[in-house]
């Protein structure tokens, strides 16, 4: 049996290589779409073949599903050749000698099991299965044992057994680190392992299909929902990822999610689908509105907004299935990770402290009609700008008058006063300065600080942080974000009817996310190449079928 030191670094080279992968193709489409004269295509299924050797209960499959030498076409400065270096460094292995010649067009990577041998004494020690496609089965077992015996050069010792007509080699005895495992199953695939009991488990999945990924209804409904084209692919099943991580899965609405990535000329789409952990008729969650184009208050969004949120009807917000997706990940990180829980809400926290309010009981309760919400980023963070736009309804008057009471007691005064001959409601605070070198009464002065403005235009309350960005609202009838073609390019890749938007500009909101956010730089570094080339990306949920939640990104690149 393995011990808590024979966690295998070869896996973590594999895990990194997968992640990265998939970034390589994330942050180098453009270079392909324009330079490359090859034609990037996914096999024709985008549902993974190699799902037929992995557990129904793996926490986690992530599937490539094109040749990586068809992306080589995205190297700039040989980025996937230092990746194929860094990842075979150890092994003595080359790639476009040894490999390049059989391998097809899946490599799959899945923690199959979240303890091989059982044994919570030794601590936590996950197994992992590499699946490679190949398209000559001959080569690739001479591939097998060629590795093999390079393991012998350097000092290991071998065994080879027959396990249900295939041929297994493995490490024996096992190392105190990386130890290794392989097969060639039939004419289709190699499988790797971390340990031999990994290995014949897989090929126990292949001839037990109700073992198998391919066999778990959640999975079935959720390759349903994959769209054409997708060169990568994850699947999650929640309770086992979040018994993996330490975690216990709370307020399980859904169980399970799959998440897609699409490229086409303008930049990828990362389609996901939650499904539900219960029956259709069991769920009680209602999508939110549909609509079949943006919501008009977008005309009233500055194109400086760095974030902008829209939609319709905040007041049932509460009874979503997004509402119902956000309760489940809060509750499950805050069973055990309570920082990082108050981390994801710290931006609601931040606006809802100062002013005293409670987001849904005070604002989003009226909101029935149309919505947009917008940060404008500021050189200092404290100054940031932020605009909300509601569409008229019976209940927004009476929202109003709230919101100027909260003012009052907050001591502030609602003043009116004109901008650009607009007449404006303004929440204002009256500082007294003084001179120092003259205390007497005459010497101070009074100082109005705003705190807050709103007014009506057409059919839409307005309400800023700022008489600067209300001027700015004022003053943009073409400058809107509505009519931002970096939005507009955005949204058009988002299908429709849809629920609404959250459009990130990312040059311009990075630091305010890293600050709310910071591990997001450890991810950065990560994914480097994607994050030099992003220039914003757009989140949207659609469809209405019950028990499903669906929903994309689209990542627009610079050119």
């Amino acid at each position: 049996m393995l011990n808590v030191n024979r966690q295998s670094s070869f896996f973590t080279f594999l895990v990194a290589g997968a992640i990265a992968f998939i970034l390589f193709v994330i942050g180098g489409y453009y270079w392909f779409f324009v330079k490359s004269p090859v034609n990037l295509v996914a096999t024709s299924s985008v549902q993974s073949s190699a799902a037929i050797f992995v557990s129904k209960f793996s926490p986690i499959t992530v599937s490539l599903l094109v040749n990586p030498d068809k992306l080589q076409a995205l190297e700039r400065e040989g980025e996937l050749s230092k990746l194929k270096t860094s990842l075979l460094a150890k092994s003595n292995i080359d790639y476009q000698e040894d490999i390049q010649p059989w391998l097809g067009n899946e490599i799959t990577l899945a923690v199959t099991s979240l303890d091989i041998d059982r044994e919570p004494e030794n601590g936590q020690q996950p197994g992992y299965l590499l699946a490679l496609a190949t398209t000559q089965p001959q080569k690739s077992r001479e591939f097998v044992d060629l590795l093999f015996s390079k393991r012998v050069l350097a000092g290991g010792n071998l065994a080879t057994e027959e396990y249900e007509g295939v041929k297994l080699i493995y490490d024996n005895p096992p190392p105190k680190q990386d130890f290794l495992a392989g097969a060639v199953v039939g004419d289709d695939f190699v499988l790797f392992a971390n340990d031999l009991k990994v290995l014949k488990d897989a090929i126990n999945n292949v001839q037990a299909p109700d073992l198998n990924l391919n066999s778990y209804v959640q999975y079935q409904k959720a390759t349903q929902q994959l769209p054409k084209g997708a060169v990568a692919v994850a699947f999650l099943n929640f309770p086992s990822l979040a018994k993996w991580q330490g975690l216990e899965l709370q307020e399980s609405t859904y169980d399970s999610e799959i998440i897609s990535f699409v490229l086409n000329s303008k930049g990828l789409i990362a389609e996901t689908s939650f499904l539900s952990a219960v029956s259709a008729e069991s769920v009680t969650a209602s999508p939110a509105p549909l609509l079949s184009q943006p919501v008009g208050a977008l005309q009233y969004i500055p194109t400086s907004a760095g974030l902008a949120i829209s939609g319709a009807n905040l007041s049932n917000l509460g009874n979503t299935d997004l509402a119902k997706l956000w309760k489940q990940v809060t509750a499950t990180l805050g069973g055990s990770r309570e920082g990082v829980k108050s981390k994801i809400a710290k931006p609601l926290t931040d606006l809802q402290n100062p002013w005293g309010i409670n987001l849904p009981e005070d604002i989003f309760s009226w909101v029935e009609g149309e919505y947009a919400i917008a940060l404008l980023p500021q050189n200092q963070p404290a100054s940031n700008s932020w605009v909300f736009v509601a569409e008229q309804s019976p209940k927004v008057a009476e929202g109003i008058a709230r919101l100027d009471a909260i003012a009052a007691a907050k001591g502030l005064n609602v003043n009116s006063l004109s901008l650009n001959q607009q007449k404006i409601s303004a929440w204002t605070e009256l500082i007294a300065n003084s001179n120092k070198a003259d205390v007497k009464p005459s010497a101070f002065t009074v100082e109005t600080k705003v705190q807050g403005v709103h007014t009506t235009l057409g059919n839409y309350e307005i309400f800023a942080s700022d008489l600067e960005t209300m001027a700015e609202i004022l003053n943009a009838k073409d400058n809107s974000l509505i009519k931002n073609r970096d939005f507009q390019d955005s949204i058009a890749a988002i299908p429709q009817p849809n629920q609404g938007y959250i459009y990130l500009d990312w040059t311009k909101s990075q630091k305010l996310v890293e600050r709310q956010l910071p591990i997001l730089k450890l991810v950065e570094v990560v994914g480097k190449p994607f994050f030099e080339n992003l220039r914003s990306l757009t989140v949207s949920s659609y469809g209405n079928d019950s028990g499903l939640l669906k929903g994309g990104v689209f990542l627009k690149l610079k050119p």
